[in-house]
């Protein structure tokens, strides 16, 4: 099942999804400094991360969306689909939350126990992500449907055929 929103050929739903996860992570290992070292700066660095990474995601999730609502209803991908976006909603939630409670403490720095709800998004994060890679991977949702080794390139402008 071909994605419905694409740029050049590619799906851009997993294009966006990179930023926002690179992000987020990069927020973990900052914050962890941060509470290890006490270098403000660490603080910073992973509060701005947590904002563009939230950003990045309600996109991401925007194109997902469009993706979903073209997979048929009753299918095991529907239902996959809806908990791997509904996981990733509520990361993108949490780090929200995580970042509107900084932003009540000098300089923007986490406490142990937001760093610690930052570490459970991430974990939920993973299993957001494993069910996206069971959608893509086994269910073949987002995939051009004559996809096959020897492909001609999206940028091609012939369409893939099935062999």
């Amino acid at each position: 099942m071909e994605s419905k929103a694409k740029l050049l050929g590619h799906p851009i739903h997993p294009m966006l999804i990179v930023l926002p996860l690179g992000l987020f992570i990069a927020a973990v290992v900052f914050d962890a400094v941060y509470l290890w070292r006490a270098s403000p700066i660490f603080a910073t660095v992973g509060y701005w991360n947590i904002a563009a990474g939230i950003v990045g995601g309600l996109l991401a999730a925007v194109f997902g969306l469009i993706d979903w609502f073209a997979i048929p209803a009753g299918t095991r991908a529907k239902r996959i689909g809806l908990l791997h976006g509904g996981a990733n909603v509520v990361v993108v939630l949490i780090f929200a939350l995580v970042w509107f409670l900084r932003g009540d403490t000098p300089d923007a720095t986490p406490t142990t126990n937001l760093f610690l709800l930052e570490v459970a998004a991430l974990g939920l994060g993973t299993v957001g992500g494993w069910l996206g890679g069971e959608l893509v991977d086994r269910l073949g949702v987002g995939v051009d449907d004559g996809a096959h080794l020897d492909a001609p390139s999206s940028l091609s402008g012939r369409p893939a055929r099935q062999r």
